[in-house]
This record gives C-alpha cells, structure tokens and sequence, in this order.
C-alpha cells in the first residue's frame, strides 16, 4: 500500500484583491496544503503548479479541509502571500564550517534567526542567497533541472580544490567546478562570488578562480570580489585588507576586465563598492556594471553607484523630511560619499546637513558599513542635539521584526532617546 505524501500546511498572510486566489475564495489564515491534488513543499511550488489554468485548492479551515476551485486567467496573479518561503520547515543548514563565516562571527544575545546559517539553494533561487552547493542531494539535483530553477547564487571562493575545501572546512567542497559544469550543463544561469582573505585566497589564488569561472562563460553571468568582513569576535589569524591591499585587488580586478571584455563583451568580475571606498578610488560608472546591478547590488557591489545614479529621488526625500538643520547618520565607509553630498545639499537648499560617520563599537570597528549600525552605538555617537534637528537614518537599521535595530530598538525609542526628530531614508552602503 503506498503511502500518502505528506502535507505541509502554509500559512497565508495575503489574499490580493481581483486575483484568482480571491475569486477562489481563499482567506488571510487559512492553510494551504496542495495545489491540484499537489503536496506543496515551498513557494515554488506554488508558482509552478498554479500556472495551471484550472486550480483547485486544497486548503485547512478552521480544522477541517476544504477544496476552493477557481479557472486562472491569463496572465492573472494568484495573488497569494504566505508567513514563509519554506512550508516544510526544512531549512537547507550549512555543513561547512568556515572561519570567516560572519554569522558564527556575532556577538550573544541577538534574536535567534541571525544565528542560522542557511545555505539551501531554494531560497538561492527565490531571493539571491548565495550557497555553497556542498549539501546537495541527488533528489535536490534532478528537482534543480526539473523546475529549471535559474539563476542561482554560489559562494565560490576559490576554484582550487585544496584551496576551496581548507576555507569551507568540508571534504566536498573541492568538487565545485563539477558542481559548476554541471549547473551549466542544464542551463542555469549560475552567479558568484569570492569572499577574500589575505594570504589565502587572493593573488594568484584569485586569478586561478577567475580563469576557471571564466572559463564556464556564459552560464556562469558574473563574479564579485568581495573583502571578508570581520567583527570583534572573528577566528584568531583573520584580518582585514589593508587600503593598500584593496587597491591591489582593484588592478587584479581591472586587468581582468579589459582581458574578458575583449571576449565577450562583459566584465564580468565586478569588485564590491568597499573596495573602492577603502583604497580611495572613484567607484565605476553605470555602464561599468553591464546592466547587472540588480543581481549584484544584495553583495555590496554597485549601491555606491545606485545610489549617485538615484540622488535626486534621495535629495527630493530629503527636503520632504523637513527641519532647520539635517543630521544625516551613516557608516564609517559610506561616509566620504555623504560629504560630498551634504556639503551640495546645503548650498542647493539652504538646510545645513551635518555628515556623522557613527564607529560601531557594538560589532567592531573593522564593521564600517550603514546597515550594521545599532542603536545604542548611534544614540552614543550623537548624543543631545538641538531639537529643530532632524536626524536621518539609515533604514537598513531597521530591518528586525517589528521595524527593531539589531539591539532591539524601534524608531519611536531612538526618537525618545535622541530628543529630535528621526525619519529614515535609504541613505547607505548597506
């Protein structure tokens, strides 16, 4: 006798008005199990067996189960949100045991979900996450190639395998240009990325990766070079790279470009913004990133540049949060990019707008970007300001549940605690 497959209820939070989940009668709690007689393990299933043009919905309503029936019309949303990504609670874990890796690098006593470390490739293909590719079962494999799930995001590194396999501490992770190939092979499109560690990774080590991906144009799209980040509680022997060292990796990066371009047209190795903003170089123009931004400004590579680009929709904001004077907070790195700006916005308007740089103490100085700041670290850093001050903040800060800073704070807290007005405004590094 076989067994039934198992249901994984998912919890819908949204209905969308005048979709085909609306004229099925679907409501905002409600338990989705299956889609035309179709156990559903995650939101890909959803987008892929709701592209049927008759749905029936098998849903759990108030303990019992019941089936909505509705006939989807072209080019119809669903129009259906759920509490998570993942319905069968599941969570592809890291095997790997990487020194650099940043999350075992927090400090105690933060909200529980910054100490998992995923690397499961479903949540690679619904939002951009990079995986290792070292956990991958054979079933994972065949469900890659039958969803034609594409892109991909992969955590390279490095190509050599005794190089890969000493930075991820895992016996299979020597075996990426397989894995690579192999993506390829059946038509993903496979975007990377390099985490660097001087003396480990880097030099020659850097452009042996290169030349490997490279090598797997077009299907590998790209690769970011990108400098670890350490906090206070970093692995003994780590460091970060010096000015110096960052614009070395510039010319490495530079030299390649002009050598791949040649060839295919693209760059295709793209340095993160920190690079240029620690070596002091001007960050690249629009076109330098060949039309790839949107898939690799979530790696830091780009936003300086996105954000020149989109200056006049932040400068508009900017006047709309009113105020005498502007107290603008941003991280130590994005900060030189904020002078400049700052000093024009007063000229053009007439609102003195101070810059304040704010040193994170709460994770380490080495941390320099805007979206790792804490609150208490910014209320220390500007302490009691004129009250006709309006205090801009990154709105990065604020992206724990219920709007809440990574030490807990809500806006309306820093509000009391800073005795002014505070707004936010996508004005950062990330």
């Amino acid at each position: 006798m076989t067994a039934s497959p198992p249901y994984y209820p998912a919890l819908i939070t949204g209905v969308a008005s005048r979709s085909a989940a609306s004229r099925a009668r679907l409501r905002v709690g409600d338990h989705l199990l299956a889609i035309n007689g179709v156990p559903l393990r995650d939101v890909i299933d959803v987008q892929i067996y709701a592209a049927e043009p008759e749905l029936d919905f098998l849903i759990e309503r108030g303990g019992k189960r019941v089936t909505r029936r509705c006939r989807r019309r072209y080019g119809e949303p669903l129009g259906l949100d759920f509490a998570e990504p993942l319905f069968d609670g599941a969570i592809r874990r890291c095997q790997n045991r990487c020194e650099f890796c940043f999350v075992t690098q927090m400090p105690p006593g933060l909200r529980d979900p910054l100490y998992v470390k995923d690397d499961d490739y479903r949540l690679s293909f619904l939002h951009g996450n990079y995986v290792t590719l070292t956990n991958l079962r054979a079933a994972d494999w065949e469900r890659i190639a039958e969803q034609f799930l594409s892109p991909l995001y992969v955590s390279v590194h490095a190509t050599e395998p005794e190089v890969r396999a000493g930075l991820l501490r895992h016996p299979r992770a020597g075996d990426i240009l397989t894995h690579l190939r192999r993506l390829v092979d059946i038509g993903i499109e496979v975007h990377t990325q390099a985490v660097l560690i001087p003396g480990r990774n880097d030099g020659a080590h850097l452009d042996r990766t290169l030349a490997d991906l490279a090598a797997l144009r077009p299907g590998v799209v790209d690769v970011t070079v990108v400098p670890v980040g350490l906090t206070r509680w970093h692995a003994p022997g780590l460091r970060p790279f010096t000015d110096a060292e960052s614009l070395a990796v510039l010319a490495q990066v530079s030299g390649w470009q002009d050598r791949l371009r040649g060839a295919s047209g693209t760059r295709f190795v793209y340095a993160s913004d920190e690079c240029y903003l620690r070596a002091g170089q001007p960050v690249p123009e629009l076109d330098a990133y060949d039309a790839l931004l949107p898939a690799l400004l979530e790696n830091g590579v780009g936003m300086v540049r996105a954000f020149l680009e989109d200056w006049p929709a932040w400068r508009a904001a900017l006047i709309a949060a009113g105020g005498t004077r502007q107290c603008w907070v941003t991280g130590v790195l994005f900060a030189p990019v904020l002078w400049e700006r700052g000093a024009a916005f007063t000229r053009e308007t007439g609102i003195p707008a101070e810059v304040v740089a704010v040193p994170n103490h709460f994770f380490g100085e080495t941390v320099t970007v805007a979206g790792l700041l804490t609150g208490g670290d910014v209320i220390a850093a500007l302490g009691r300001l004129a009250a006709d001050t309006v205090i801009i903040l990154p709105d990065e800060m604020f992206r724990g549940p219920g709007g809440r800073t990574l030490d807990g704070l809500t806006l309306a807290e820093m509000r009391q605690a800073l005795g002014c007005a505070v707004v936010t405004v996508g004005l950062s590094d990330g």
